[in-house]
C-alpha cells in the first residue's frame, strides 16, 4: 500500500441550482473529528435558515475513518453522494458539506442524489489537491558523545525534529516519512547507545 495520500490545501466554495433549490457546497481540509464539528457548527450558525446541511468526511492517510450524514434528507440521497465524490478523487483529511435552500419544488430521490453529487463535485473541482507522505513519529535516547551522528540522520531528507533535550543522556523525537522509516531505524540502531522509545503512526 502506498505511503502517499491525497488531500486539499485550503477551503473552497461552489454552488449549483436545481429546480430553484440552491445547493451551496463547501470543502475544508480537516484532520480530526473535532475539526469537522467546528466547521459544521460554523455552517449551522451562518446558514441557520437553510433546510438541510448535509456532509461527509474522510480522515487519515489510510482513509479508514469516514462518515456521512443526510441531515433530514431521504436516507442515502445526500451524505453518500457527497462521500462518493471524495472517494472518486481518493482524497482524505477532507470534509465536504452541502447547504440546501429549498426552492419549493421537490426533487425526488434521484434528483436529490444528482444535485448533492454535482454540488460536491463542483466544489472539489475548485480545490488544489496535493500529495503528502504518511508520517511516523519516533522517540529515542542517545549518549551525548554520539550527537553528531544522530544529528546527521535527524536532519536528513524526509525527517523533521519535533523535540529534543541535551544532557549526558539526550532525547529526541522526530517525524519521518513512512517509506523512509525502516532505513532510518536501521541507521539509528547502528549508532552505539541509541535506545528507541516508541513509534507512533
Amino acid at each position: 500500500m502506498s505511503d502517499i495520500y491525497r488531500t486539499i490545501t485550503a477551503s473552497s466554495e461552489a454552488s449549483v441550482t436545481e429546480k430553484r433549490s440552491r445547493f451551496l457546497a463547501f470543502a475544508y481540509p480537516v484532520t480530526t473529528v473535532d475539526e469537522v464539528k467546528v466547521r459544521l457548527t460554523e455552517l449551522q450558525k451562518k446558514h441557520f435558515d437553510a433546510r438541510h446541511i448535509c456532509w461527509a468526511y474522510m480522515l487519515g492517510p489510510k482513509r479508514t475513518e469516514f462518515r456521512s450524514n443526510d441531515n433530514g434528507e431521504p436516507s442515502g440521497t445526500a451524505g453518500k453522494p457527497i462521500l462518493g465524490q471524495i472517494n472518486s478523487l481518493e482524497l482524505t483529511d477532507v470534509m465536504v458539506a452541502v447547504v440546501r435552500y429549498f426552492g419549493g419544488i421537490k426533487l425526488g430521490t434521484s434528483g436529490l442524489i444528482t444535485a448533492y453529487r454535482q454540488a460536491a463535485r463542483e466544489v472539489l473541482e475548485t480545490v488544489d489537491i496535493i500529495e503528502r507522505h504518511e508520517m511516523r513519529t519516533i522517540s529515542f535516547t542517545y549518549p551525548y558523545m554520539v550527537m553528531n551522528d544522530v544529528m546527521k540522520l535527524a536532519h536528513g531528507d524526509g525527517c523533521e525534529t519535533i523535540g529534543s533535550t541535551f544532557d549526558n543522556v539526550c532525547a529526541m523525537t522526530i517525524r519521518v516519512e513512512a517509506d523512509r522509516e525502516s532505513t532510518l531505524l536501521s541507521r539509528l540502531t547502528d549508532i552505539d547507545g541509541v535506545q528507541l522509545d516508541n513509534i507512533i503512526q
